[in-house]
């Protein structure tokens, strides 16, 4: 998983998506909590990548 931080815009959507990954300080950009986030959460990671407004995750496969 990557992270822009200079596209963040600290909406939050992602840690609302999946909090267990993810988390914005108030007024801050986002951290990334488990950078390797367990099988279980990906459905949770994928939301949060689909619904950040300011497209600032991505995820990338380990090949």
């Amino acid at each position: 998983m990557e992270v822009d931080l200079d596209l963040c815009q600290g909406h939050a959507m992602c840690e609302l998506e999946a909090p267990e990954v993810f988390e914005v300080p108030r007024k801050e950009k986002v951290r990334i909590l488990d950078s390797e986030p367990p099988e279980s959460l990906r459905r949770e990671v994928e939301a949060a990548v689909r619904f950040c407004p300011a497209r600032a995750l991505r995820l990338v496969s380990e090949s």
